[in-house]
C-alpha cells in the first residue's frame, strides 16, 4: 500500500508537472468528454454558430467606427461604451443570476442582442448611421451583455457535473476562439466586398442557433433561496472574494491583465491601419492570428486532466502575452505581425480561461453568480477603461509606445503573481480536496512535497 501511495504522489509531484506539455500525448482524446452530457452538447452546438456571427460583427463595428472617424480615441470610446456596463452593472446582475433561472435570463439577453444587430444593419444599409447612434447602441448592447455574462458563466455548472466543469469551460474557450479564427477572416472579406451592414445581419441571424439550443435544454428547477436584499447580497459576494486569498489574488491579477493586455485586440483596427498601413482584410487576418493562438490555448486547457498547476499556467501565459506586446510594438512588417499575434492570443486566452476555471473550481455554488459577476467586471468591464486610457495616451505618445508599456506591465504582474503563488497554494489544494477535484491524500502529499522543496 505504501509503495502504491508513493507512486500516486510521485505522479502529482510539483517537479513532475509539465505546465505546457501534457504528460500523456493521448490526453488530446479527452478534450470533448463534457460533450457526453446532452444539455451541454446542445448548448455547445448553438453557441458555436452564434459566436462566429459575434466575431464577424465585432470586426465590422471596429472598422466602421475607425473608417468614419479615423481616430484611435473615437474607436476606444465605442469600445468603452460597449463594455463599461459590465463594470457598472454586473454587481447587480450577478445577484439576478443567483436569484432567477439562468436559462430564462439567457434567452432574454440573446434575443435582445439579436434585435440590436438587425437595427445596426438597417441604419448602416440605409445610410442614416451616425457616430452618436453607434455609441448609443453600443451602450445598450453592453448593458444587455452585463446581464448575459454572469448568467452564462454560471450556467455551465447546471449543464455538467463538477468533475467535467473545467473541461466544459475549456471547450467554451475552444469554441469562442475557434470562431475568433473563422469569424474575423469572414468579416474582413465581407466588409471589403459587401460592406458592414451584411456583417450585422449575419450576426443577427446567428442568434437563432443559440436561442434554439436554449429552448431544447432541460434543467431541473432549483428553488430560489430567500432574498436577503440586493445590497446585502452584493456586499456578501464582495466580502466572500476579499476573504478568500486564492480568489482575491486571481481577481487582482485579472484586473491588471485586463487593463493593460486585453485592450490590444480592441484597438486592432487602429494598429492594422495606422501602424501597419493595412486594410480590412489585414485586420481580419491579424484578428484571426490572435484566434489561432487563443484556440491553441483553449485546446491545451481542455486536454488537461487536473486542475493542479493552473497557477503556474497563469504566470507563463501572462508573461507570454507581455513579451509578445513588447516585441510587436517595434514591428512594421505585416507578416511578422501575423506571427506575433499567435503567442499574444495564446497568452490572452490562457490567462482568462485559467482564471475562469480556477474561480469556478474554488467558489461555493450559492455564490457562483456573484463571484462570476466580479470575474465579468474584471475581464469585460476593465478593458474598456484600459482601451479609452490607452487610446488617449496614444495621442500623446504613440500607439506603439502604449503597446510596449502595456506588455511590460503584464510581465511585472506575472512576476508579482508568481511571488505570492506559493502562499495561497495550500489553501487552493484544500478546497480542491474538499470538493472532490483531487484526493485529500494527494493534497497533503503535494503540500508536504512543496514544503520539502522550499
Amino acid at each position: 500500500m505504501g509503495q502504491k501511495h508513493g507512486e500516486h504522489l510521485g505522479k502529482y509531484s510539483p517537479r513532475s508537472l509539465k505546465v505546457l506539455i501534457p504528460r500523456n500525448p493521448l490526453a488530446i482524446l479527452g478534450i470533448f468528454k463534457s460533450l457526453k452530457h446532452r444539455n451541454f452538447a446542445i448548448y455547445f452546438a448553438g453557441m458555436g454558430v452564434s459566436l462566429i456571427g459575434a466575431w464577424i460583427q465585432q470586426v465590422a463595428m471596429g472598422w466602421l467606427v475607425y473608417n468614419m472617424t479615423d481616430s484611435v480615441f473615437m474607436l476606444s470610446v465605442a469600445v468603452f461604451l460597449s463594455q463599461i456596463p459590465s463594470l457598472l452593472f454586473t454587481p447587480f446582475t450577478g445577484v439576478v443570476s443567483d436569484r432567477f433561472d439562468r436559462r430564462t435570463i439567457l434567452m432574454c439577453t440573446q434575443g435582445t442582442m439579436m434585435c440590436i444587430s438587425f437595427i445596426l444593419g438597417t441604419i448602416v444599409i440605409t445610410g442614416v448611421v451616425t457616430i452618436p447612434m453607434i455609441f448609443a447602441l453600443s451602450f445598450i448592447l453592453g448593458t444587455v451583455v452585463s446581464f448575459d455574462a454572469p448568467a452564462r458563466q454560471s450556467f455551465y455548472s447546471k449543464l455538467v457535473p463538477a468533475q467535467d466543469l473545467s473541461n466544459a469551460i475549456a471547450l467554451n474557450s475552444t469554441a469562442m476562439n475557434g470562431s475568433r479564427f473563422i469569424g474575423p477572416a469572414i468579416g474582413g472579406v465581407l466588409i471589403a466586398n459587401f460592406g458592414e451592414a451584411v456583417c450585422f445581419y449575419i450576426n443577427g441571424l446567428s442568434f437563432l442557433a443559440i436561442l434554439t439550443s436554449l429552448f431544447f435544454i432541460r434543467i431541473p428547477h432549483t428553488p430560489t433561496k430567500k432574498s436577503t436584499g440586493t445590497l446585502h447580497e452584493i456586499h456578501e459576494g464582495f466580502s466572500y472574494v476579499l476573504h478568500s486569498a486564492p480568489i482575491r489574488g486571481i481577481i487582482a491579477l485579472l484586473m491588471v491583465f485586463s487593463f493593460f493586455g486585453v485592450p490590444f485586440p480592441l484597438l486592432m483596427p487602429a494598429f492594422a491601419k495606422g501602424v501597419l498601413g493595412g486594410n480590412s482584410e489585414i485586420l481580419g487576418t491579424l484578428t484571426s492570428c490572435i484566434g489561432i493562438g487563443a484556440l491553441a490555448a483553449a485546446l491545451y486547457l481542455a486536454a488537461r486532466k487536473s486542475v493542479i498547476g493552473l497557477g503556474r499556467v497563469i504566470v507563463i501565459a501572462c508573461s507570454m502575452l507581455g513579451c509578445g506586446l513588447v516585441v510587436i510594438s517595434f514591428v512594421k512588417s505585416i507578416p511578422v505581425a501575423y506571427v506575433l499575434c499567435v503567442p499574444i492570443g495564446f497568452g490572452m486566452i490562457a490567462v482568462a480561461a485559467t482564471c475562469n476555471t480556477m474561480l469556478q473550481a474554488l467558489v461555493d455554488d450559492e455564490k457562483r453568480g456573484r463571484v462570476m459577476s466580479i470575474f465579468t467586471m474584471s475581464f469585460f468591464g476593465v478593458p474598456p477603461v484600459g482601451s479609452i486610457v490607452q487610446g488617449y495616451l496614444a495621442k500623446l505618445i504613440s500607439l506603439e509606445a502604449m503597446v510596449m508599456t502595456s506588455g511590460i506591465v503584464c510581465i511585472i504582474a506575472a512576476l508579482v503573481f508568481e511571488y505570492f503563488r506559493p502562499m495561497v497554494r495550500a489553501q487552493v489544494r484544500d478546497i480542491y480536496a474538499r470538493k472532490g477535484l483531487i484526493m485529500p491524500e494527494i493534497a497533503k502529499g503535494l503540500q508536504a512535497a512543496t514544503r520539502k522543496n522550499g
